[in-house]
């Protein structure tokens, strides 16, 4: 495995130049889950929620968690997106939302902790708007599935979970 790149040769923690890498079109994947109880569930599945339109105000929480990862990463850098698209399936047999976030850029670092950081701002928000009637909801299984572009080139997981 490479030397982790936000540590200098002193160890201390560091953002890393990017200044000389070569601007590419750069895509990262992400998913998760969370799984509720079955009235929970009905509840998003038909638009009764008491917060409102659960999945729809979810994808914008994402949308905007995206924008914000630098903010809340220390390290990461701040970059321009150009796409961030959200998806929602639902999972009846498991009671189970899964989330897929894909983010773009044309930049010199890549978007994963952008998607990342999405698709985990998406389930808080659905574990939010949905605490009052499903404490015990779980989230769980964050994680890339693949990343295109850049100096390393594409990356996909072997299996998605």
């Amino acid at each position: 495995m490479s030397q982790l790149t936000h540590f200098d040769n002193s160890g201390q923690a560091h953002m890393v130049d990017v200044g000389e890498k070569n601007e590419t079109r750069r895509i990262a994947v992400a998913a998760g889950s969370i799984q509720m109880k079955r009235a929970t569930l009905d509840l998003i599945m038909h638009g009764e929620a008491k917060k409102g339109d659960v999945l729809g105000i979810a994808r914008i929480a994402a949308i905007q968690g995206s924008k914000r990862t630098s903010d809340l990463i220390p390290l990461c850098h701040p970059i321009a997106l150009t796409r961030v698209g959200v998806e929602f399936e639902i999972d009846e047999k498991s009671n189970t939302v899964h989330c897929t976030v894909t983010a773009e850029t044309v930049g010199r670092t890549g978007v994963e902790m952008e998607a990342l950081t999405a698709v985990s701002i998406a389930l808080l928000t659905i574990y939010d708007m949905c605490k009052a009637v499903d404490r015990g909801m779980t989230i769980s299984n964050i994680h890339l599935l693949e990343k295109q572009g850049g100096k390393s080139g594409s990356w996909k997981a072997e299996n998605s979970h």
